[in-house]
């Protein structure tokens, strides 16, 4: 089957309610038994066949009543305010698992476990992040406020630094953990933390992750 040619290459926040390692990363349950998550990028190449993507932002909340295999989840997409339509449309088919090769990308994969897409809001994304700090923020007006920090020695309360490597990953090759605090409100009220948080450089296409 053919695909439309899409990337999407740069920084990505991911932050969820498991305890810091997240067991999903290592194919165990979740830690309370169910998932609640909220994920952002910064997309600093890419495009959807001709519809350029370079310099958008994107975010989106989920949660699933049991680990995410089970299904029954909900998902709710916020994109970028200065998105044009055709990039709109282009980024809701991408963050919907569309146009790509099945299981290849975490798009994919949690589209076939979501019962519930809430409408997506189109609204200013800020989005900061240190990749060796293990820092950042994502912040949507009135309904999304997640931040990160390090991982703290409870003893010293030194930086406590872990990187995990996943050569066959579907969202990463490589990410830095740390620790992060999220409240969102709107169609998925979020408040978890603090717990697992991790930054990646990522690059995703229609055949998967580079």
């Amino acid at each position: 089957m053919a695909y439309v040619d899409w990337r999407m290459r740069g920084a990505e926040i991911t932050s969820c309610n498991c305890d810091w390692g997240c067991p999903c990363q290592f194919n165990a349950l979740p830690t309370h038994g169910d998932c609640r998550a909220v994920v952002a990028m910064r997309i600093d190449e890419g495009h959807f066949g001709d519809v350029p993507l370079s310099g958008l932002k994107w975010a989106a909340t989920f949660a699933w009543p049991e680990a995410i295999h089970l299904g029954h989840g909900e998902a709710f997409i916020v994109i970028d305010a200065s998105a044009d339509e055709a990039q709109r449309a282009a980024l809701l088919t991408i963050l919907s698992g569309q146009e790509t090769e099945p299981g290849a990308t975490v798009f994919s994969v949690f589209a076939t476990t979501l019962e519930t897409v809430h409408e997506p809001a189109f609204l200013p994304i800020d989005f900061a992040v240190d990749m060796e700090g293990r820092t950042g923020r994502i912040a949507v007006d009135g309904m999304i406020d997640s931040r990160i920090e390090p991982i703290r020695n409870p003893v010293t309360g030194g930086e406590h630094r872990v990187r995990v490597s996943l050569p066959g990953g579907f969202e990463y090759r490589e990410a830095e953990y740390a620790s992060g605090e999220t409240r969102a409100s709107g169609p998925i009220a979020l408040t978890f933390g603090p717990s697992h948080a991790h930054v990646a450089n990522v690059d995703f296409s229609t055949s998967g992750v580079a």
